[in-house]
């Protein structure tokens, strides 16, 4: 199996091929994630929230995302990895953004790095990035590093006013040299609009089936995240798992664990 590019997405898009994509952040589930045919692991700053317990994702750094983009790396033999740059690593400005764009691929083994917000804002930052021969993926919609700006998690594009600016914001992207974009909680038919309306994979989550793929945090999926409206419970890990620790503290308690074939002579 020939191992999925930046370049490869694209061609998915000509072809209707759709796009499968997952958040990973440790080693043992990026691996499971690449058996199971995943075409791209983005290693999201989401990690602040759902490995890290915070709020929201603003505490995450570059330290962490680089940790956390090689743990991924090592994992994979044919999914695409994607490094989120976290808040303020790519805000200050260009040179700023293309150092640390260059340690997610040069620490953390990353072969494309992502970013919210749009060209308008940080055009001369992805465009160092390109120049050094990184592919960018783009992020518009809910971004969440804008969080306290745009005044909570809520759907973008509502509006008519809102629809205008995210049409715009795709087509600056892509003109940009991004070479796909994610949708974030906006309204299903805006979501199929831009897909039509540009030439690269639009990833959707929370912004309907019309994408040319999806992304969801790997945490939701298994059910050990928050209730999410476009989220789907595959699998419930978090009922798995306190079944398993408290039947352990049963057993410690009670004597039953370990038993003479789990010792050694």
């Amino acid at each position: 199996m020939a191992r999925v590019t930046a370049v490869s997405l694209r061609d998915r898009k000509k072809a209707g091929d759709k796009i499968a994509v997952l958040t990973a952040y440790d080693y043992p589930t990026a691996r499971l994630m690449d058996d199971a045919g995943v075409d791209a692991l983005l290693v999201g700053d989401s990690c602040g929230m759902v490995v890290m317990g915070h709020s929201n994702t603003l505490p995450v750094t570059m330290d962490h995302m680089v940790y956390h983009t090689s743990m991924v790396s090592r994992a994979t033999k044919n999914a695409l990895v994607i490094g989120d740059l976290p808040f303020l690593s790519y805000q200050i400005g260009p040179d700023e953004a293309l150092r640390n764009a260059g340690r997610l691929v040069t620490e953390g083994g990353a072969q494309s790095v992502k970013l919210e917000g749009p060209a308008s804002k940080f055009g001369p930052a992805i465009t160092a990035i390109l120049n050094a021969g990184i592919p960018v993926m783009g992020h518009i919609g809910l971004t969440p590093q804008s969080i306290h700006q745009i005044g909570g998690y809520k759907v973008q594009g509502r509006d008519a006013d809102g629809k205008k600016r995210l049409m715009e914001e795709a087509r600056g992207l892509e003109e940009a040299g991004c070479f796909a974009l994610v949708l974030e909680c906006i309204p299903s038919a805006l979501a199929a609009e831009i897909t039509a309306q540009v030439s690269i994979p639009t990833i959707g989550i929370g912004a309907g089936p019309d994408c040319d793929g999806q992304v969801l945090v790997m945490h939701d999926l298994i059910g050990m995240g928050k209730y999410t409206k476009f989220a789907k419970v595959y699998c419930d890990v978090s009922a798995m798992l306190s079944k398993a620790f408290a039947s352990y503290v049963e057993e410690v308690k009670s004597g039953a664990f370990p038993t003479k074939g789990h010792s050694f002579e």
